[in-house]
C-alpha cells in the first residue's frame, strides 16, 4: 500500500518499491539537501535536490545545470561547417563523435554520399571516440567511489587518442575534424596514422582494459557498491527512452550501428561489395550500476575489433567529394591551381554564397558512447540552418536519475550518477 510522506502535499510512494518507508513514515523526520553543483561528482554544474529520510533518499529532483551555453541557438548563426566547433563541445569526453554525427545529419539533408576513404576514417575515429568516452566513464566512476588507482589506469590511455586526434587535425581536445562531404584535411601521412592506431589498440589499450577489469570490476568493494544499485527494468528503460549502454545493460537490444547502419557499419560501404564490419553488441539483463560498467568495458573490446578490421583496409582516393557537390570545400591543389576551385573556396569561406541547401528538414543520428546522438535540422535554403535541435543522450538518460536513486542510501548517489555518465554540456545547451 502507498504511504504518505508529506500529507500536506499529498506525496505518496509505493512501499513495495521503497520498503524502508514503512518503518519510518510516522517519524516526520524529513530534510532537504542540495547535492551539487559544487560536489565533484556533479561536474560543478549539475544539482540534485534531495529529500532525505535519515540517509535514504525519499525523493530526488534533478536540475539540468547552469551552463546556459545556447548551443542550439548558435546553429542559426553559423554555417554548416562552422557549427562543428560548437558540436564538439557538447560532449567533451568524445568530441570527434559529435563532429561525425553533425555532418552525418547535414549530409543527409544535402543528399551527399561521402567517399569510401572518408567512411573508413570516420568509422575509425568514431570508435576511438567511443573508447575515449568509456575509459573516462569507468575510470571516473572508480574515482568517485574511492579507487584512485583505477582512475589512472583508465585515464592514461586516453592520451594516446588525443595524440591521434592531434595528428589528423592539429588539435588534441576539440578536433573539429569533419566538414560537409569530407574532412578538414586528409591524413598527413597514412603510414604514421596506421602506426599510431595499431600501437594503441594492440599494445596500450588491451593491457589497460585487463588491468582496469582486474582492479575495479573484480574489486569486492566496487562490486558491493554497484551490484543491485540503481537498477531499471527493460520495460522501464524503453518507457523512459533510454539508449546506449544504459539501455543495453537492462536488456534492450538496440544499437543504431546494427538497426540503422551507417558508415562502415552498413553493407557495401565502399561501393565495391565489401561486407559491413563485424562486431557484437554486448547486452546485460540486471540493469544495475555494475552492469552498465561491464557493458562499457565490453564495448571497448568490440571497438578494438572494429578498428582492427579497418586500419589495414583504408581505401585510396579523395577524402572529399569535391567534384560532386558545390557545397564541399575544394582541396588545396584545386584552390591554388584552378579558377573553379578558387571560386568555390571563396564563395563557401568568404561570402557564404556557395551554400545551396534544399528547403527541407532532416534528422541524422549516430550510436555514440552514451547512446543515440541525433541532430534535427530545418533548412529554409539559406547558408545557415533555420533551426537546429539536438537529441543528446545525456539529456534523455539524466531524466531517470530520480527513479534510480529513490530508496537508496545517500552514498549511492555518486555510484548511480557515475554509471549514467552525464555530460553537463549536453543538458543545459
Amino acid at each position: 500500500m502507498p504511504y504518505t510522506l508529506r500529507p500536506e502535499e499529498g506525496l505518496t510512494v509505493d512501499a513495495d518499491k521503497i520498503g524502508y518507508i514503512k518503518d519510518h513514515v510516522d517519524t516526520g523526520d524529513r530534510w532537504v539537501l542540495n547535492f551539487g553543483p559544487q560536489h565533484p561528482a556533479t561536474h560543478t554544474t549539475l544539482r540534485l535536490v534531495l529529500e532525505l529520510d535519515g540517509e535514504r533518499v525519499a525523493r530526488c529532483t534533478p536540475h539540468i545545470g547552469y551552463l546556459h551555453s545556447g548551443f542550439e541557438k548558435l546553429g542559426e548563426h553559423l554555417d554548416y561547417n562552422q557549427y562543428v566547433t560548437i558540436c564538439s563541445r557538447m560532449n567533451y569526453l568524445s568530441p570527434v563523435s559529435n563532429d561525425i554525427c553533425w555532418h552525418h545529419a547535414v549530409e543527409t539533408l544535402f543528399g551527399i554520399e561521402i567517399t569510401p576513404r572518408c567512411k573508413v576514417l570516420r568509422t575509425i575515429m568514431a570508435e576511438l571516440g567511443r573508447i575515449q568516452d568509456h575509459l573516462l566513464c569507468v575510470g571516473a566512476a572508480a574515482l568517485d567511489l574511492g579507487a584512485f588507482t583505477g582512475f589512472l589506469y583508465a585515464f592514461n590511455p586516453r592520451e594516446k587518442i588525443y595524440d591521434i586526434c592531434d595528428y589528423i587535425s592539429g588539435q588534441r581536445f576539440h578536433p573539429d575534424w569533419t566538414r560537409v562531404g569530407g574532412a578538414m584535411q586528409d591524413l598527413p601521412d597514412e603510414e604514421t596514422f596506421k602506426r599510431l592506431v595499431k600501437n594503441f589498440i594492440h599494445d596500450d589499450l588491451p593491457t589497460a582494459v585487463r588491468d582496469l577489469e582486474k582492479l575495479v570490476l573484480r574489486n569486492r568493494i566496487f562490486m558491493d557498491r554497484t551490484q543491485g544499485v540503481g537498477a531499471i527494468s527493460r520495460e522501464d528503460a524503453i518507457a523512459w527512452s533510454l539508449s546506449g549502454p544504459i539501455a543495453r545493460a537492462s536488456g534492450v537490444r538496440r544499437d543504431l550501428r546494427k538497426d540503422e547502419p551507417y558508415l562502415c557499419y552498413a553493407d557495401n560501404w565502399d561501393g565495391q561489395g565489401a561486407e559491413r564490419v563485424k562486431f557484437n553488441v554486448p547486452v546485460a539483463t540486471t540493469g544495475d550500476v555494475y552492469a552498465r560498467f561491464v557493458v562499457r568495458v565490453e564495448e571497448i573490446r568490440q571497438a578494438i575489433k572494429i578498428i582492427d578490421q579497418l586500419i589495414d583496409n583504408i581505401p585510396q582516393g579523395p577524402v572529399d567529394v569535391f567534384s560532386d557537390s558545390k557545397m564541399v570545400k575544394p582541396p588545396k591543389p584545386e584552390v591554388y591551381g584552378s579558377i573553379e576551385g578558387l571560386i568555390q573556396h571563396f564563395e563557401l569561406i568568404m561570402t557564404n554564397r556557395g551554400w545551396e541547401p534544399p528547403v527541407a528538414e532532416a534528422y541524422g543520428a549516430n550510436e555514440t558512447a552514451n547512446g543515440e546522438l541525433g541532430y534535427y535540422i530545418v533548412s529554409d535554403g539559406s547558408p545557415r540552418a533555420w533551426r537546429v535541435k539536438v537529441r543528446p543522450p545525456s539529456f534523455i538518460n539524466y531524466q531517470v536519475m530520480a527513479k534510480l536513486i529513490e530508496g537508496h542510501m545517500l552514498a549511492d548517489i555518486v555510484a548511480v550518477l557515475g554509471s549514467l555518465n552525464i555530460v553537463a554540456a549536453e543538458l543545459d545547451r
